[in-house]
């Protein structure tokens, strides 16, 4: 019933923004939460950003603090992430992840129970 549909990843030349969008569809209400996790080569699942949709309560790892944003459009069911100064380093298969109710701790993958299919960000050097 929930689906969750990222857009917006794309190539993107170091100290570049995008914005990621996820469309989440199948909430009967706004109490949910969203977070967004990243996958590099190589490299372990991490969670970089979430928000509890109904009180606007947000998380963010410390690698992408004062960087990336995490917003909401709760009318529309629609969760953003804005990254500005983008690094090589960003570069990775972004997911976004749903669960009812608040998060927990936000960044733990398994406390979501919907995944979005992913959309690559590849930031050049």
């Amino acid at each position: 019933e929930v689906q969750l549909v990222e857009s917006g990843g794309g190539l993107v030349q170091a100290g570049g923004s995008l914005r990621l969008s996820c469309a989440a569809s199948g909430f009967t209400s706004d109490d949910y939460s969203i977070g967004w996790f990243r996958q590099g080569p190589g490299k372990e699942r991490e969670g970089v950003s979430c928000i509890y949709v109904k009180a606007g309560s947000t998380y963010y790892s410390d690698s992408v603090k004062g960087r990336f944003t995490v917003s909401s459009d709760n009318a529309k069911n629609m969760v953003f992430l804005q990254m500005n100064s983008l690094k090589p380093e960003d570069t990775a298969v972004y997911y976004c992840a749903g669960e009812r109710g608040p998060y927990g701790l936000g960044w733990y993958a398994n406390e979501y129970e919907y995944w979005g299919q992913g959309t690559q960000v590849t930031v050049s050097s």
